[in-house]
């Protein structure tokens, strides 16, 4: 064969290759409304800039008469390219061949990307769209699983990892976006489970369709495994690519900086009359992170789960920080279980890799009752206490009305390291609100009082003195645990210049193997 005979033949080899399953496979993938493993990988990157690997791997197992139906890549399509001009590894899982269901050789190539992640120092993205294991190949193929998953336990905290479900995910390949950072699902063609309905009708008798049991919804509001929801794969790439934008390459570097054309010293004098003057009217915080935060942008993640806190990345004076805000609008920003597992994870996160934590504090306490302390609020709580303890990027806390008791501690206060710790006048930092507060402390005089009247005006007067004694940001000031009082509207310029003043931030803990977090 000659040499020209031989790049032809490369070339065919090539176009073979590209093609998967096969175009009847292809188009019914189109069908359904997804697009093909390689489709999905030019949306995602910088146009030209994918790199693949692997092209001609096949499997090599020769039981149930799958030897006689080999397809070059075996179901997956790996390498690396640029978004934005950034180095990252990707791969693509292919539903036209076997259904994406993975091999041994097609777990193998998916841990070559990710160990060549690993020694770059760059980001893996994961697109899943697979049946699951590939049943003909047995142990070969949970052996190939739990190599991915050790490689997403190493990579964690050094790569980001981010997870995007445009397809089927079930069994044991829900475990592998598990253990990455951020999950993206799309709706109605997405959806992970553990085990499938007809498993569940079997063992439970319960009747339950594909999307009740692990829909993009489902996952985003109720168990709140997916992060973010998008209605199309589009969105899905772009919020993919967005997303990257707020974050380091690697556990050893910074985010990098934006072009801020907001100025540093805007004021936003709605902040200044934000706060009702009735502590139990509700406001929104969103407004509050749009007045204060370049253009206005920010980038939510676990949007429908657990409403009553908002985690987003944002942007201040182009600098990419974490925020963790209390949402009066919802539960009156209470915090419950759902809402410590959502924050505690993201400050994690954020002080992984090195981007700063903002939290905007209106919280009244601990959710209580039965449903949470038989729920574990106690461990569940203690997860977004120790999570800001351990953190040691620079924290910015500005306290916007209650920080009442346990929650007060909580929420990046100065005694977990928090390094500047502001509140606007309409703080109120105490053990409890003023009515819980007197019914402890004059229960045997609220008892002897038998006229209605009178006792509602007893009550009264000493809310009162209360609130004028505790219920203001002075007392905690006076001893320091308020770095400073400060002008609502003059939040935004505040916080650009504590963060440039902790640019230089130097703090590590114990050294240790690793912490027993609560889990």
């Amino acid at each position: 064969m000659s040499n020209i005979e031989k790049v032809k033949e490369l070339i065919e080899l090539r176009e073979k290759a590209k093609l998967g399953g096969g175009q009847k496979r292809i188009d019914s993938q189109h069908a359904k409304g997804k697009y093909t493993a390689r489709e999905r990988i030019e949306m995602l990157l910088d146009e030209g800039s994918f790199e693949e690997f692997d092209m001609f791997v096949t499997h090599r197992c020769d039981n149930f008469g799958i030897e006689n139906e080999t397809y070059y890549g075996d179901g997956v399509v790996t390498g690396y390219g640029t978004i934005d001009g950034r180095l990252v590894y990707v791969f693509s899982q292919d539903f036209t061949v076997f259904g994406g269901s993975l091999s041994e050789t097609f777990a193998a190539k998916i841990c070559k990307v990710m160990d060549m992640a690993m020694k770059n120092g760059a980001p893996c993205i994961g697109i899943n769209d697979s049946g699951g294991a590939r049943i003909q190949e047995g142990v070969n193929a949970l052996s190939g699983y739990t190599e991915i998953f050790q490689r997403n336990i190493l990579s964690s905290g050094v790569v980001p990892q981010i997870s995007a479900i445009f397809g089927p995910c079930a069994g044991g390949a829900v475990y592998s976006p598990a253990l990455t950072d951020f999950i993206i699902m799309s709706k109605g063609t997405s959806y992970m489970f553990v085990t499938g309905p007809k498993v569940v009708k079997t063992v439970t008798g319960e009747e339950v369709t594909q999307e009740q049991l692990g829909g993009a919804t489902v996952h985003a509001s109720k168990s709140g495994v997916a992060h973010f929801v998008v209605d199309s794969e589009e969105d899905g790439m772009g919020l993919v690519r967005q997303l990257l934008s707020y974050m380091p390459q690697n556990n050893l570097e910074d985010a990098p900086l934006a072009v801020c054309t907001d100025a540093i010293d805007r004021l936003e004098d709605s902040l200044n009359e934000i706060i009702p003057d009735n502590p139990n009217k509700p406001y929104d915080v969103y407004e509050v992170i749009k007045g204060i935060v370049d253009n206005g942008e920010f980038l939510e993640s676990q949007k429908l789960y657990a409403p009553n806190i908002v985690t987003c990345f944002a942007r201040f004076n182009g600098q990419s920080v974490g925020i963790i805000a209390n949402q009066p609008k919802y539960l009156a920003g209470v915090l419950d279980i759902n809402a410590s597992r959502k924050a505690a994870r993201f400050v994690r996160f954020c002080d992984a890799f090195n981007i700063p934590i903002v939290t905007l504090v209106d919280v009244p306490g601990f959710l209580p009752g039965t449903g949470q302390e038989y729920g574990g609020i106690i461990i569940h709580g203690a997860k977004l206490l120790f999570a800001y303890g351990e953190a040691t990027v620079p924290k910015i806390t500005v306290i916007l009305r209650k920080s009442y008791g346990g929650a007060y501690c909580v929420m990046s206060s100065k005694h977990l390291r928090g390094d500047l710790n502001y509140a606007w006048p309409t703080a109120e930092i105490a053990v409890m609100g003023p009515s819980g507060a007197i019914e402890v402390l004059y229960a045997k005089d609220i008892a002897k009082i038998e006229d209605a009247e009178e006792r509602a005006k007893f009550i009264a007067e000493k809310e009162a003195e209360y609130k004028e004694a505790f219920a203001n940001p002075y007392r905690a000031a006076k001893f320091g645990y308020i770095d400073d009082v400060i002008e609502p509207r003059n939040t935004r310029f505040r916080i650009i210049r504590g963060l440039q003043s902790l640019g230089t931030k130097k703090l590590t803990n114990p050294p240790k193997k690793h912490d027993n977090i609560p889990l």
